[in-house]
């Protein structure tokens, strides 16, 4: 499988995912579109993974490459192959589906829980999670629900941190991808994120922060959605 990855800024790389996608032998590769890099066809994509960054597509005339993003990811939606986005990258296939994105109720900046809803507990790719489980929020924004879509997860600070469409397009506005060692530069290139509220933890607290268990879970997401892809 030739999977692609969109990478917004070099501090947010694809973490686990990198790993899952070598463990499993599928092609690994990705473009960081802030560099305004070309984009790869469709054709030549199996399954899309769109990361975070500090972009919003509410300032679309800021980042013009995003537009193309959506472009892309529309493209890869309409062959019918799986795309998953975190935050930024939930913002942007929901743009690409019609909604527009949002303030979020709060900052989150952290390891916080999310819960998931009634479908979000039936999903074919959170059947076999808890309730309520753990992962790391990075945001200001969050993603339109899409016509259409189904609203999987919601969180104290955010009401839209998960949603499926059809049935191989999932949107997270949370982050499962981070290992703790990825996360570093995170941390030191976006200071400005940890100014103190609600819903904001000190690098400390993000550092003790149950990473393996996340990212355990993020690899069964990506091969269930690979084992949906293939039916």
């Amino acid at each position: 499988m030739r999977v692609h990855y969109l990478m917004h800024v070099d501090f947010e790389p694809p973490g686990i995912i990198e790993k899952w996608a070598k463990d499993r032998g599928h092609v690994f590769d990705g473009t960081l579109t802030s560099t305004n890099k070309e984009l790869p066809d469709a054709a030549d994509v199996d399954f899309l993974i769109v990361l975070g960054g500090p972009q919003s597509p509410m300032r679309m005339n800021d980042y013009p490459y995003l537009r193309d993003e959506i472009n892309l990811i529309s493209a890869v939606i309409r062959q019918n192959k799986p795309v998953i986005g975190f935050c930024l990258g939930s913002q942007l296939i929901a743009e690409a589906l019609g909604a527009r994105t949002r303030k979020s109720p709060h900052k989150e900046v952290g390891g916080f829980p999310v819960q998931l809803t009634e479908d979000g507990q039936k999903d074919p790719v959170f059947k076999d999670f808890p309730p309520e489980f753990e992962v790391i929020q990075w945001h200001h924004d969050m993603p339109g629900i899409p016509d259409g879509a189904t609203l999987l997860a919601r969180s104290a600070g955010c009401p839209h941190q998960a949603f499926r469409f059809g049935d191989r397009i999932y949107g997270f506005e949370f982050h499962m991808e981070p290992t703790m060692e990825s996360i570093k530069p995170l941390l030191e290139k976006g200071v400005d994120d940890l100014e103190p509220s609600k819903y904001t933890q000190t690098p400390e607290t993000i550092l003790s922060f149950d990473f393996e268990t996340m990212n355990r879970r993020m690899t069964n997401v990506l091969d269930s959605i690979v084992n949906i892809s293939k039916r």
